[in-house]
């Protein structure tokens, strides 16, 4: 691996003075007498001193508190922190203090609807008219309101109403089969259920009146279904019980957008875990919690400003659709789409953010990679004048990736890497506005993140592979599981290899340089006689091989001590797995790497097999290539391509005879 990167982008003094990270360090220094050197001196003071950090985000951002706080934070350890007791807010009014005629409240396009926006005024109107229907309903604080929507004002609108009345918001996207819907949704015993006709995705249509149908049969807490007619604008309600449309929804008279205060601590929203091996985690979230925290990253670490246009795609089943709402705290303009981001071709996202103008573009590493080993050249195609920043999550993004941002896509870029999840609905490390970006690094911890690589002995790590674990509480880490006695759930997925510590599933390295690089899940580990490999390595060299499209490979510890790990490769269009393609992959892994990133055997598939929120299934074709049983290895639900599990169950009866 390469000791020291090639630094590929230096901020000017211009854009350094001009962050928003600069106000605030000038605003500690004006209201605080604190002056710190450089951004690592400042994140050092925010993990040393996480009470004075997040009391100063408070006063900073100026929060609108019905009732004050007794205390920042208690003296309990995680998950058991408390935060900001007896406060008393609302996330949505929040937004809604950013009313502006200044520029769009938000924006949105679909592959069947043209590049739309609505004004601040118009957002306010119809929010105000679902919350009062809402309320007609019954919802009152406390109560859940659920979405099975496309990314779409829609959801948004919806969102916001059930915010504004402190209800408990909660989504999946049509792409999500019946039971990935209900063994979410049954777990929080919904009120009100908004739901989509249909969706087009790759341009085809998709009818999903029957699995709303059978959503609603399995929810007997639902009082009334909205529908949202996106297919088919002639869609009729009456087609589900108790349902609406949702112009009737919308046409409820109300007296103005009001906001119910609720404590620091109440649940906003209710996101999943991938639910592969089983039912998903119902994951909570509080007000307060992802208030402070989104204002903190929007601000410090995305430098969102008001009145930019900020985007990254998503699905509503994505904590990124969560994230992406909470560009209106910044003042910003969320900029949403729907459909797939390859139709009618690759050059759709980027004829999409020239079109909308975008400052800051949100997308996964799976699609970076995509566009460089497609050869799509948007710097030469589009005029990108306006993107400020790429952002990029969902997997480790290789430092070819990096490479071709900045060759391609624009040579004066702000490249923000960023790994977190909907553990805490944030990213723990990702961008610095005052640091240079390295080839295949990220720039930073996230500030009032106690970020560190732990050995296997709890030790912690300089410049070496270690497991990602936080140290000190974070506000928006989950009030709870939902339906989790005595948080006993929680505490299994966080903190049983290192007690009183958050262990997050990631290898990671902290650089001498203090910048990060993340080498995939530490669940799906590649223990290669004695030596841990990540994923990421491997995966990175795999895509400087133009003719694979992707891969997906495990490590199989045998008996008698041996090892077995097979790489599964899916090829581009067009190309053969040759032995001349295998010996390029082999010699890259052991030029790049080492010899033992070299698989025993390189196997083509017809797929790779993908979460519904993009995560490849590694740790489940190990379990199901040892022998273990399917269902109980991989949930079929809750996968975007589940016939892509069929080979490896072949597959697996092969290798266990």
């Amino acid at each position: 691996m390469i000791d020291q990167p090639r630094q590929l982008w230096a901020p000017t003094e211009a854009f350094r003075a001009q962050s928003r990270l600069a106000h605030y360090r000038q605003w500690l220094n004006r209201h605080h007498q604190l002056n710190f050197d450089d951004y690592e001196a400042l994140w050092s003071w925010s993990v040393a001193e996480p009470a004075d950090f997040w009391a100063s985000l408070w006063d900073y951002f100026d929060i609108i508190a019905h009732q004050p706080y007794s205390q920042v934070m208690s003296d309990d350890p995680m998950p058991d922190t408390k935060w900001f007791e007896g406060s008393t807010l609302n996330y949505a009014e929040h937004i809604f203090r950013n009313r502006t005629t200044a520029h769009p409240a938000l924006m949105a396009q679909s592959e069947t609807r043209p590049l739309h926006s609505l004004s601040w005024a118009e957002l306010e109107e119809q929010v105000a008219a679902f919350a009062a229907f809402l309320q007609a309903q019954g919802v009152e604080k406390g109560d859940r309101v659920v979405g099975f929507l496309a990314n779409t004002e829609e959801a948004s609108i919806a969102f916001l109403a059930a915010c504004s009345l402190g209800a408990v918001w909660s989504s999946c996207s049509p792409d999500f089969g019946t039971s990935s819907v209900t063994d979410r949704f049954q777990q929080i015993e919904p009120k009100v259920l908004i739901a989509v006709d249909g969706y087009t995705y790759n341009g085809k249509p998709y009818d999903k009146i029957e699995v709303v149908q059978e959503i609603v049969a399995a929810l007997p807490t639902l009082k009334r279904i909205v529908l949202v007619p996106f297919l088919n604008e002639s869609a009729e309600a009456a087609a589900i019980p108790k349902a609406v449309s949702w112009a009737d929804a919308l046409g409820t008279p109300h007296d103005g957008l009001a906001f119910e205060p609720v404590p620091f601590a109440h649940p906003i929203w209710v996101l999943y875990s991938s639910g592969t091996t089983g039912i998903p985690k119902a994951i909570t979230h509080s007000h307060g919690g992802v208030l402070l925290e989104h204002l903190k990253y929007l601000a410090f670490h995305n430098d969102v400003h008001p009145g930019e246009r900020f985007f990254w795609f998503s699905t509503t089943g994505w904590m990124m659709w969560n994230f992406v709402q909470a560009a209106m705290l910044a003042g910003a303009t969320p900029v949403l789409y729907d459909g797939s981001p390859a139709y009618p071709d690759m050059n759709v996202m980027w004829a999409f953010a020239e079109k909308a103008k975008i400052n800051h573009f949100g997308t996964s590493a799976p699609f970076l990679v995509a566009s460089m080993k497609r050869g799509i050249n948007p710097s030469k195609d589009f005029d990108l004048s306006a993107l400020r920043s790429i952002g990029s999550t969902g997997a480790p993004l290789p430092p070819e990736a990096f490479d071709y941002v900045y060759q391609h896509i624009k040579e004066d870029l702000w490249l923000c890497s960023m790994s977190g999840g909907t553990d805490v609905c944030t990213a723990f490390v990702g961008g610095c506005p005052e640091r240079p970006v390295y080839m295949g690094e990220i720039q930073c911890r996230a500030l009032g993140c106690a970020l560190y690589a732990y050995d296997e002995d709890g030790q912690p790590l300089d410049d070496e592979v270690g497991e990602m674990v936080i140290t000190k509480p974070m506000p928006s880490m989950p009030v709870y599981f939902w339906n989790d006695a005595g948080k006993a759930r929680y505490r299994e997925s966080y903190f049983e290899l290192f007690p009183g510590i958050w262990r997050h599933g990631d290898w990671v390295k902290i650089t001498s340089r203090d910048s990060l690089v993340i080498l995939g899940r530490s669940d799906a580990t590649l223990n290669r006689h004695g030596v841990r490999i990540g994923t990421a390595e491997i995966y990175r060299a795999v895509n400087k091989v133009k003719a694979i499209k992707d891969s997906l490979i495990v490590n199989l510890e045998l008996e008698g001590g041996r090892h077995y790990m097979p790489l599964f490769v899916l090829m581009n269009e067009g190309e053969a797995l040759t032995e001349t393609v295998k010996a390029e992959l082999k010699t890259t892994l052991r030029q790049t790497y080492s010899p033992r990133h070299v698989p025993d055997d390189i196997i083509e598939v017809a797929d790779i097999p993908y979460t519904i929120s993009g995560k490849k299934l590694e740790a489940p074709v190990k379990k199901i290539l040892l022998g273990h049983p399917v269902e109980k290895a991989a949930n079929r639900d809750a996968m975007r391509n589940p016939e892509a599990l069929d080979f490896f169950i072949d597959f697996a009866k092969r290798v266990n005879g």
